[in-house]
């Protein structure tokens, strides 16, 4: 299909409009043909259906019996029962009510006056969605700013709390973990705690837990005197619980309407419980990332918003899409090895970036331009006669779009009318429900991650190791080699790792390393006095 014709009537065929929402979803520029289409109808009937199991309260997730139900956030009336729904919107007014007295100086820091900023401490999910509403709806006038910690570096955690400065005793800090025993978020905590214990201040006094009830961290919170506590349900997953306490409550804080969040979600959630593809902007977009990766993920999806607001977008839906789709087996227990790799950056900076290749070189992906037809709520110089800034960006996507399909490149095309709360909900539900009906095409679990728990396994492994290797050198009066300390260790097989352990200690100052260090094998290690 070559033709400018041919290609604005498959456009006008396949162009999916929502009246409500000013969304449009374009998947035109993927050369999928009417065969593959009738192909995928039976798989649809059965993703339709897994659908609705899924709202009406099936065990998603079987590694904690657990259902999922992050669409019961901004629909509480679909909850599987009237208590959960009750708890839903009883959480929801809370978090108004706190806000209100917080903005009030109702509730306020010790040192008296108002709360000037949060400090957000999370990771994932926890961390990524917060991050990306933030950026979304940034301002000079916010009634708090917003700080993150999401990571366990020092440098990181020192840069974020240097910044904050003397502003320290006017932040409101949000600890955010479901069960209060993820590493990154408990490490973030006790690093605050201390640096407000330094400061002279009571951390408890500006302490709030999001997390989930019965949880190590709300009893914490609780034994502490912490301001205030708000639930973390366990039928919902960090990549999915932006729409939850975890993100409206900061969202809330710095003046975003969470309401219109919320309402935009389901309007989406609604629309794409239509049981007709073409009809259904979530299935659309699950039906061209089967067709991109021939259902196996063979085609990274890369995100390409023309929005300096929607930045993180695609750091957002990395998390979103390779969590859930990155699985080693199906639901039958076949060795699948399912996923579809995300990134991306923000139009039109990519095309002074890797444009250049994405037109030219390894085909092995498909993109997805986010287009918003406002420019800005402001006026803006004509750059030439008739011609805006905003006009330009325009005629960069388009051209973009144009250059890669010219060259055999697919594309999706997402437009919304302007960054709003209504069109962030909205998008987050739109992801959402495409991942869901994607794992089912793919015969896949989307609700759950054995994976990570691998990698946070491993990682505890790594410590226990460092703490027999110190405690080894705590017994030693003279410095051991690499080979003595794994014997004493019974850890041969770990010997690398042990290597690993001891550069990293040595270069913070707490053994000391003596021999060649480009030649591990040589080196003996001591302790150094505390």
């Amino acid at each position: 299909m070559n033709s400018a014709v041919e290609l604005w009537q498959r456009y006008q065929d396949w162009l999916y409009y929502h009246s409500d929402l000013g969304l449009y979803i374009d998947i035109s520029r993927m050369r999928f043909t009417p065969d593959f289409v009738t192909q995928m109808q039976p798989k649809f009937v059965k993703a339709f259906e897994d659908m609705k199991a899924l709202e009406s309260g099936a065990i998603a997730n079987p590694d904690e019996q657990r259902m999922v139900g992050h669409y019961w956030l901004r629909t509480p009336e679909l909850a599987p029962h009237k208590e959960l729904a009750d708890d839903i919107t009883k959480t929801l007014d809370r978090i108004e009510v706190f806000t209100q007295k917080v903005h009030a100086g109702i509730i306020s820091p010790p040192v008296g006056g108002k709360f000037t900023d949060i400090l957000s401490i999370g990771i994932g999910g926890s961390a990524l969605g917060p991050q990306f509403v933030a950026q979304c709806f940034s301002k000079a006038d916010v009634p708090l700013k917003i700080s993150f910690i999401d990571n366990s570096d020092p440098d990181g955690i020192d840069l974020v709390l240097d910044l904050l400065g003397d502003r320290l005793k006017t932040t409101l800090v949000l600890v955010i973990s479901k069960s209060g025993g993820t590493p990154e978020a408990a490490n973030a905590m006790k690093e605050v705690e201390f640096a407000f214990q330094q400061a002279g201040l009571n951390f408890a006094q500006q302490a709030i837990a999001i997390t989930g009830v019965g949880s190590a961290l709300e009893k914490y919170a609780i034994g502490k005197n912490w301001l205030d506590t708000f639930p973390m349900y366990d039928w919902i997953g960090g990549r999915t619980s932006e729409l939850s306490a975890v993100g409206l409550l900061p969202a809330a804080l710095q003046g975003i309407d969470i309401r219109a969040m919320l309402q935009g979600a389901s309007i989406m959630d609604a629309a794409t419980r239509i049981e007709d593809i073409r009809q259904n902007p979530a299935a659309l977009l699950a039906m061209a990332w089967h067709f991109a990766g021939n259902g196996k993920g063979e085609k990274d999806m890369v995100i390409l918003p023309y929005k300096d607001r929607l930045l993180l977008f695609s750091r957002y839906l990395q998390q979103l899409v390779m969590e859930s789709l990155g699985k080693e087996q199906d639901l039958d227990g076949n060795f699948v090895y399912q996923g579809i790799a995300v990134y991306g950056n923000k139009g039109s900076t990519d095309q002074h970036a890797y444009v250049q290749q994405l037109r030219e070189g390894v085909p092995n992906f498909f993109a997805t331009f986010i287009e918003v037809l406002q420019d800005s709520q402001k006026p803006h110089p004509e750059i030439e006669e008739g011609v805006v800034t905003g006009d330009y960006l325009l005629g960069f996507l388009q051209g973009t779009r144009s250059a890669l399909y010219e060259n055999g490149r697919d594309s999706i095309t997402v437009t919304i009318p302007c960054v709003s709360e209504s069109t962030v909900g909205a998008l987050i539900a739109l992801y959402e429900r495409a991942v869901s009906f994607y794992a089912s095409l793919v015969n896949i679990n989307a609700y759950h991650q054995p994976g990570v728990e691998a990698g946070k396994k491993a990682g505890a492994k790594v410590l226990a190791l460092q703490k027999q290797l110190m405690d080894a050198l705590k017994a030693s009066t003279v410095s051991l080699s690499l080979e003595e300390v794994a014997v004493k260790l019974n850890s041969l097989d770990e010997i690398e790792a042990i290597y690993h352990i001891a550069r990293h200690l040595h270069a913070n100052g707490k053994i000391l390393l003596e021999g060649e260090l480009s030649k591990p094998a040589t080196l003996k290690m001591m302790l150094l006095p505390a």
